[in-house]
C-alpha cells in the first residue's frame, strides 16, 4: 500500500496556506521507519517567516480585545476538528516520528484533552481577580506575538500545549515545527482554519533549524516557547542579547533516574522502569535513562528488566503488536552506538547489548533496547553518563542505601524527572526532599507526566517556566490595578510639604 505524501501544502500565513513563489529549499521528509516512504515535501523561504510575524502583529490588537469566552469557543471548534482528523494525524505522527501507531494515537488524544484542561483547571492560573478589601484587581495581559518552536518527538502534543493557552490568553502565534517532523503542524493549521480562527492569529512556518533561531531572536517576537535540547535552549538564551523584555520559556532535556529500594514491588517496578526507558525508542525527555538500585534487590530487578527488554518487539510503527519503532535519524543511532562503545570501554557491562536492528521489508534507523551495568556506583563516562542520549538505553548503578542513591541521582546537570520505588512513605518523602527535579513519581514511571500537573525542570532541564497545567503563566503577565473609584473624602497630606 502506497502511503500518502503531504506534497507542498505550504505555510499557513494570514488565514491561508501559501506556497512561496521563490523558495530557498525544501524539507523532503523520509520516514525513519522506512527510508523509501516520503511523508512530506515542504518548500521553505525565509520571507514566510517575516510575513507570518507581520500577520501575527496585525492580528494581535483585535484578538486581544476578543473576550476570553469567545476565544474559548474557537478553541472548542479546533478541538472538534482534531477529533475529526485523529486517524490521519496519528498516522502521520507514526510515520514521521517512528512511534507505533497505538502511541501516536495517544498523542492525538492528549492534544484533544489539552483543550479541556487549559479551558478548565489550567485557566484558573490566570483568572482575573477582584480584591474588594483594597479595593484592587489582578488582571492578566497577553505578551503579544508568541513564537512556539517545537520538538521532533511530540510534534503535535508539546506545541499544542503551548499554543492553546497562548491563544486563550489573547496572544497571536507563529509556530515553527521541527524540520524532522513538520507535518503534524500542517494538520494543526488545517484544524485552526476549519475552526474559523481569525486570519493571522495562528501562523505556521516550515523550514530548517536556522529559521527557529531567526524566529527566537526576531524583534517582532514578544515571547519564545521552545521545547528541545539543552544546547539549543542555551543558544536561544544567548541570542536574546539586550532583549530583557522578551519572555523565554524553555522545556529542555533530562537524564532521568529511577531509584529502587529493597522493599519495592519488584515486578511492578521492573515493568514501569522498562516502559519508561524504551517507550518512544527512548526519545522522551522524561525517559528513564538511569536506574539506581540498592544491593538487596539489584540482581533480581536487573534480570527482570533485561528479560522484559529482550521481549520487546521492535518493528515498523504501522505494524500491529509493535512496542518500539526506530530512532529519528541515522545520526541518532550512530551517536548512541558510539556512547555505548565508550561506556563499555569505561567498564560498563552490557547486560542487554542492544545494537542496530533490521526489520524485514523496511530500511530504517532501528535499534534494540540496551541495558548496561556500571562497574561501581559512581562510575562516569562523560559521553554516556551525563549526556542525554535520547535513545533506548538504560544505565544501572548499584548502591548501598538510600543516602548513596540520592547522591548518585543528583550527580547530573539535568533536573527534569525522577521516580522512587519503595513501600515506605518515609523513604519516599526523604527522597522527595533531596531530589533536584521538577517532576517526581512514587512507584510510577518517570515517563508518565500528567497534563493535569505543571511540567518542567530545573538546572539544564528548564528555566523555571513550567508547561503542562501551568503553561498559561508563561502566556500572560499580571497587571496590578489599584482602584479609588469616585474620589471623595479629605485630600491627602504628607509631612514635609505645604499640603
Amino acid at each position: 500500500m502506497k502511503l500518502a505524501c503531504l506534497d507542498r501544502p505550504g505555510d499557513y500565513l494570514g488565514g491561508a496556506f501559501r506556497v512561496a513563489n521563490a523558495t530557498e529549499g525544501e524539507l523532503r521528509i523520509q520516514s525513519p521507519a522506512d527510508l523509501s516512504d516520503t511523508t512530506a515535501i515542504h518548500p521553505y523561504a525565509s520571507q514566510a517567516l517575516h510575513d507570518a510575524l507581520t500577520f501575527a502583529r496585525n492580528a494581535f490588537p483585535s484578538w486581544r480585545r476578543t473576550s476570553r469566552l469567545e476565544r474559548a469557543v474557537y478553541l472548542r471548534r479546533y478541538q472538534e476538528q482534531l477529533r475529526k482528523q485523529r486517524g490521519e494525524l496519528a498516522q502521520i505522527l507514526a510515520r514521521e516520528v517512528g512511534k507505533p501507531l497505538w502511541e501516536a494515537a495517544t498523542e492525538v488524544d492528549a492534544m484533544i484533552a489539552k483543550v479541556d484542561i487549559m479551558l478548565g483547571e489550567g485557566a484558573r492560573y490566570t483568572e482575573d481577580r477582584v480584591l474588594p478589601e483594597l479595593p484592587a484587581e489582578i488582571r492578566h495581559r497577553p505578551h503579544g506575538v508568541v513564537a512556539v518552536i517545537g520538538p521532533f518527538n511530540f510534534p503535535g502534543h508539546l506545541p499544542n500545549g503551548q499554543i492553546v493557552p497562548a491563544l486563550l490568553l489573547g496572544n497571536t502565534v507563529v509556530h515553527k515545527p521541527s524540520e524532522r517532523t513538520p507535518s503534524a503542524a500542517t494538520f494543526m493549521a488545517r484544524c485552526f482554519h476549519a475552526a474559523g480562527l481569525p486570519a493571522g492569529v495562528f501562523n505556521l512556518v516550515q523550514g530548517p533549524g536556522a529559521f527557529g533561531a531567526q524566529l527566537a531572536s526576531h524583534p517582532e517576537v514578544d515571547a519564545v516557547m521552545f521545547t528541545g535540547s539543552a544546547a539549543v535552549g542555551r543558544r536561544i538564551l544567548q541570542a536574546q542579547g539586550e532583549r530583557i523584555d522578551r519572555l523565554v520559556a524553555l522545556e529542555l532535556g533530562g537524564k532521568n533516574v529511577s531509584i529502587v529500594l529493597d522493599d519495592c514491588a519488584l515486578e511492578r517496578s521492573a515493568r514501569a522502569i522498562a516502559f519508561a526507558a524504551f517507550v518512544t525508542a527512548g526519545q522522551r525527555c522524561t525517559a528513564t535513562s538511569r536506574l539506581v538500585v540498592t544491593r538487596g534487590v539489584a540482581d533480581a530487578l536487573i534480570d527482570r528488566i533485561a528479560e522484559i527488554a529482550r521481549g520487546m518487539r521492535v518493528g515498523h510503527p504501522l505494524d500491529a503488536n509493535v512496542f518500539m519503532g526506530p530512532v529519528i535519524s541515522e545520526d541518532a543511532r550512530t551517536r548512541l552506538l558510539a556512547a555505548q562503545t565508550a561506556a563499555r570501554a569505561g567498564g560498563f557491562r552490557a547486560v542487554v547489548p542492544g545494537g542496530s536492528y533490521e526489520v524485514a521489508g523496511h530500511v530504517g534507523h532501528y535499534l534494540r533496547p540496551a541495558v548496561h551495568r556500571a562497574p561501581d556506583a559512581h562510575a562516569s563516562v562523560p559521553s554516556y553518563s551525563d549526556t542525554e542520549l535520547f535513545a533506548p538505553d538504560l544505565a544501572v548503578y548499584v548502591v548501598r542505601d538510600l543516602d548513596e542513591a540520592l547522591t548518585v541521582a543528583n550527580a547530573t546537570r539535568f533536573g527534569l524527572s525522577a521516580a522512587v520505588f519503595t513501600a515506605s512513605r518515609d523513604s519516599f518523602e526523604l527522597a522527595a526532599d533531596e531530589l533536584r527535579v521538577g517532576s517526581l513519581s512514587w512507584n510510577r514511571s518517570t515517563a508518565g507526566a500528567s497534563s493535569q500537573l505543571p511540567f518542567g525542570g530545573i538546572k539544564d532541564s528548564g528555566n523555571h517556566r513550567p508547561a503542562g497545567l501551568a503553561a498559561g503563566l508563561a502566556c500572560a503577565y499580571p497587571l496590578a490595578v489599584q482602584l479609588e473609584g469616585v474620589a471623595s473624602g479629605p485630600l491627602p497630606t504628607w509631612p514635609g510639604t505645604d499640603l
